[in-house]
């Protein structure tokens, strides 16, 4: 499920899954408890042990940050290069991730909030970063990644299929976060539905 909220975005990867963009394009970065990630087109040549993860348009997005959408179980984000060389957090052309996650506690999500806002002031922002108690509830409850809230745009959200990404999340991992085994986005459909979540 794509989101309104986040027009730029949605409207990018529903052309990109149109035009079969992802068809054949491998999840090259999978780190267990936390994301699974994909969108990089020059995994299609699937070079054994090859680093992927610098392919895309010659483009970014800008962000779209939203309180309401946050790295949840299931949440999809797209990826992006550093604050030392993307202080504006723009987004990749193509990349994207799913998050895992794992269930956190009062400690963590202070740790979470705590780096967050070292990473803010880094780039100049002073704002203090908290976060909401309807927020915080669900990381307590279903899991996700909180350090990443106000980091990377948040677009979308699984709705059915999570069992594949635990299985994708549970794969042997080389030295570069790589799969041992490839494992690759086959094809892409684009449904439309609309639904009112907030």
């Amino acid at each position: 499920m794509l989101f309104d909220q986040t027009p730029l975005h949605r409207d990018n990867f529903i052309k990109l899954a149109k035009d079969g963009y992802f068809n054949g394009v491998l999840f090259h970065r999978v780190i267990n408890n936390f994301m699974i990630q994909s969108g990089d087109p020059d995994s299609r040549e699937r070079k054994p042990g090859k680093l992927y993860g610098k392919g895309g348009p010659e483009m970014n997005i800008p962000a779209e940050f939203s309180p309401q959408l946050f790295h949840k179980i299931g949440a999809v984000a797209a990826a992006r290069e550093g604050d030392d060389i993307n202080p504006f957090r723009e987004s990749s052309g193509s990349q994207f991730y799913i998050v895992e996650g794992k269930i956190q506690n009062e400690e963590s999500l202070s740790n979470a909030e705590n780096r967050i806002n070292v990473r803010n002031r880094a780039i100049g922002k002073n704002t203090f970063y908290k976060f909401p108690d309807s927020i915080k509830e669900q990381y307590m409850t279903i899991g996700g990644t909180p350090h990443l809230d106000t980091q990377y745009t948040v677009f979308g959200q699984v709705v059915s299929g999570m069992d594949v990404v635990h299985k994708i999340s549970d794969l042997d991992t080389d030295s570069n976060d790589r799969p041992m085994d490839d494992v690759f986005i086959i094809s892409t459909y684009v449904y439309k539905k609309r639904i009112k979540i907030f």
